[in-house]
């Protein structure tokens, strides 16, 4: 057994308390109001990174965009978040015990690659089993574009290097991290193509209103949003504020997720 004496048990808490209050001050930093403003924030949750989304404003939709992106609208964070750098991949979910009702298309090209083939309960279990939880539309979109309002995750002009998408993939979304230049500016990787990700927010009208039942989890036929486009989608559809949707039981190769968590 370890017994620890006074002065080093008073050493330890007070480690532990100065890393509390490191956490605190990151969940409480002042909002942000330009990209640039930010450096990336990455911490490692049972083994698996996540980049910090501080407090900030942003507008979410484009004005040019489809219908369903639309009106514009600003949407405030007040208490910041994490999101995962990477969407969740194989390896991660066989790590986690989560269970699917097919097995995933592509495991046998890489452990790294992200998991598909998942509906949205089982991307929302998968979080839950890891403490977590699927990020909203809006967190989702705050994440990838910034109060720059960017058009995709490195800027506002697409670039072919920095995706996954139907114009370069090779039949099946890339090992998770692969196109390190397309991070989005809080850090996080392949928030366009690779695979769409599930959200948690129902398909509903703008503006965006989380209070309005779309967060709701006990709706299990009405569809779920997914983000970020995907290996075998257009680069139009790869947009920071392009929104796509299926239904909840939807397990395809092109659909994948990534979790979040408060900070």
């Amino acid at each position: 057994m370890l017994i620890l004496r006074a002065p080093r048990c008073a050493a330890i808490l007070s480690l532990f308390l100065l890393l509390g209050a490191a956490q605190s001050s990151l969940a409480q930093e002042a909002p942000v109001t330009a990209n640039a403003d930010w450096s990336p924030v990455v911490e490692t949750f049972d083994g698996v990174p996540m980049a910090l989304a501080p407090p900030g404003c942003f507008i979410m939709g484009q004005a040019d965009g489809a219908p369903n992106e639309q009106p514009m609208h600003e949407i405030c964070f007040g208490t910041a978040f994490w999101i995962d750098l990477h969407e969740v991949s194989h390896d991660q979910f066989v790590q986690f015990g989560a269970v699917a009702g097919r097995p995933a298309a592509f495991d046998a090209i890489g452990g790294d690659l992200p998991r598909e083939r998942v509906t949205w309960f089982e991307a929302r279990d998968l979080c839950s089993l890891r403490g977590a939880r699927l990020p909203s539309e809006a967190e989702w979109e705050y994440a990838a574009r910034g109060p720059d309002g960017l058009i995709y995750p490195w800027g506002d002009t697409f670039e072919t290097a920095l995706a996954v998408t139907a114009l370069d993939s090779v039949g099946h979304p890339n090992a998770g991290g692969g196109r390190a230049a397309g991070a989005s500016w809080v850090g996080a990787l392949d928030m366009a193509g690779n695979v769409w990700e599930w959200t948690n927010s129902l398909f509903l009208p703008y503006p965006f209103t989380p209070d309005d039942g779309r967060e709701e989890a006990g709706k299990a036929d009405m569809p779920r949003v997914i983000r970020g486009g995907a290996w075998s989608y257009s680069a139009e559809l790869s947009r920071a504020a392009a929104r796509g949707f299926r239904p909840p039981t939807t397990e395809t190769t092109d659909i994948g997720f990534r979790c979040a968590r408060d900070a």
